[in-house]
């Protein structure tokens, strides 16, 4: 076969991934906090944008209930709120819920510093000179700050405002540290430096927990002493307060609290060198083990489960971070569901125009008519960004909303299956935005905050061949049964196979097993014992 050259023209059709259409893919995946973020790096590299954090940048953010989605204001706009209404299939049909005045964020396009302070020459800081308090005089004409105040060293401040020792900080009371209780407690039990420097190496041993981690050899030669002097030391700070601090295993701590009590006996401590068989919920071992009878073993395993396996955890003061939803749902008065963004935490951005004109007038070259194109190009493009994420949310959470709607009414035991397919089909987009779209999103509804993934799970078939049930109503229904089991007639997972297939659901006793595991529920002949340990 002959090889040659020629020249062809052809005409094809492809989808180019430009740096817009990019950011607007990574915006659709973020959560309102990681969007604050991204604004606030696109606000520090663009003059032309700015935060808009003002009390009326935004309004209400609601929206009529048309179509399923809500507008969030225009394009020009940060268009980073809006709403939709959703009509419960069950509830009877209504007017259209009441716009937001959008008016109020458009003018504030314009609004600059100048302008702020043409309207308020005359009041500085949107105050009345009638309305501030200054050194005059009060009702009577004349103000006393000793007569108001009194002595202050008197009133116990640690001595008056003209003392250059004064710290308003040295008055504030602080969370104590456990490394800062233990060591005030050292300093106060051991005397020998020594024996203080290996109780410091000691506490630096510990874990969240309060249990000692390494090895005491290792120690001893880290600090080149004795081990005989390591295991001395460590007696003497497991007396340390919380009891069972510094304790090498469970049973150790669990043993260092009774001894505290005085409730350490030869049977508790045969309890306590086999815990795995507690564990196992193993009666008749440990009957055997600790050589006492079942209600004395009943007293034993109540009187432990009263002590801390964790004690160090009391003096943990992180502050749980709550999920902050990115979709707010709630009742409308005539019925049905109105949903809308969370304007507390979704940015809001603005182009300035009188700053763009300004600087467009004063451009000396090509080069920074180019730069200042550029930017508002920019600008533009991340504000039509946040409007069109709006938009997307809006529809996806209010389609998600309608197609679930019993759930909300009901409980869990009515969520129907749910695939990404379902919802990118009813508002006509693909299924990788709607995957975007719900990844990382979460929703407060009147039952609670869920991620937006959650109303999305597998189908489990009918008995009839024909409904379709819900893994989630599915897993709810069989811990439901389990929790509702009497003592005397724990269920099996074949019990639960039939009990489900005789309420339609079709299932096997291995999917049983896995969802069981999965919410961490005990096998029948676990249950068992442990129900009957309870008795």
């Amino acid at each position: 076969m002959a090889l040659s050259q020629r020249l062809d023209l052809r005409q094809t059709q492809s989808l180019v991934m430009t740096p817009q259409l990019q950011q607007a893919i990574k915006l659709l995946q973020l959560s309102n906090m990681e969007l604050s973020d991204y604004v606030d790096r696109e606000v520090e590299q663009n003059p032309l944008l700015e935060r808009d954090d003002s009390e009326f940048g935004g309004g209400d953010g609601s929206a009529s209930p048309e179509a399923g989605g809500g507008g969030g204001g225009d394009g020009s706009q940060g268009g980073a709120e809006g709403g939709a209404g959703v009509n419960s299939p069950n509830q009877s049909d209504q007017g259209p819920a009441i716009n937001p005045a959008d008016q109020r964020q458009r003018d504030t396009h314009e609004l600059t510093t100048s302008d702020h302070m043409a309207g308020g020459a005359d009041s500085p800081l949107d105050t009345d000179f009638e309305n501030v308090w200054t050194n005059g005089s009060a009702a009577d004409g004349s103000f006393d700050g000793a007569e108001a105040f009194g002595d202050w060293s008197s009133r116990g401040g640690g001595g008056s405002f003209e003392d250059g020792d004064f710290n308003l900080e040295q008055t504030l009371s602080g969370d104590l540290s456990l490394r800062d209780h233990l060591i005030g407690q050292m300093n106060v039990d051991l005397i020998d430096p020594v024996d203080r420097l290996i109780g410091l190496a000691l506490i630096d041993l510990l874990d969240a927990a309060g249990y000692v981690t390494g090895s005491l050899a290792d120690l001893a030669e880290q600090l080149n002493c004795d081990l005989a002097d390591i295991e001395r030391v460590l007696l003497r700070v497991q007396r340390f307060d919380p009891p069972g601090i510094f304790a090498r295993s469970l049973s150790e701590c669990l043993a260092i609290q009774l001894r505290e009590r005085n409730r350490l006996d030869p049977a508790i401590q045969a309890l306590l060198d086999n815990l795995e068989l507690l564990a196992a919920r193993n009666v008749p071992a440990l009957l055997k083990v600790c050589g006492v009878d079942a209600e004395d073993l009943s007293d034993m395993v109540s009187e432990i489960r009263t002590l801390d396996p964790k004690p160090a955890l009391r003096f943990d003061h992180q502050v749980v971070q709550t999920v902050t939803p990115d979709i707010l749902m709630r009742v409308q008065p005539g019925g049905g569901w109105l949903i809308e963004l969370n304007t507390e935490t979704l940015p809001r951005v603005l182009i300035n125009q009188r700053y763009f004109a300004q600087v467009s007038g004063e451009c000396r070259n090509k080069a920074e008519k180019e730069y200042v194109a550029e930017r508002f190009h920019s600008a533009n493009w991340l504000v039509k960004s946040l409007h069109q994420r709006a938009n997307t949310i809006l529809k996806v959470a209010t389609e998600i909303v309608r197609q679930q709607d019993l759930f909300f009414v009901k409980g869990v035991q009515s969520l129907r299956p749910l695939i990404l397919r379902d919802i990118a089909e009813a508002i006509g987009m693909h299924e990788s935005t709607v995957s975007r779209v719900t990844t990382n999103k979460f929703m407060a509804t009147p039952r609670g905050v869920f991620e937006l993934k959650y109303f999305f799970t597998s189908s489990i078939s009918g008995a009839d061949g024909e409904a379709s049930h819900s893994a989630e109503a599915v897993r709810f229904r069989i811990k439901a049964l389990i929790d509702g089991e009497p003592p005397s007639g724990i269920l099996s997972d074949d019990r639960i196979v039939e009990i489900l297939k005789s309420d339609g659901i079709e299932i096997a006793r291995r999917t049983v097993a896995k969802y069981r595991e999965a919410m961490r529920i005990p096998s029948s002949v676990q249950r068992r014992r442990e129900k009957s340990m309870r008795l």
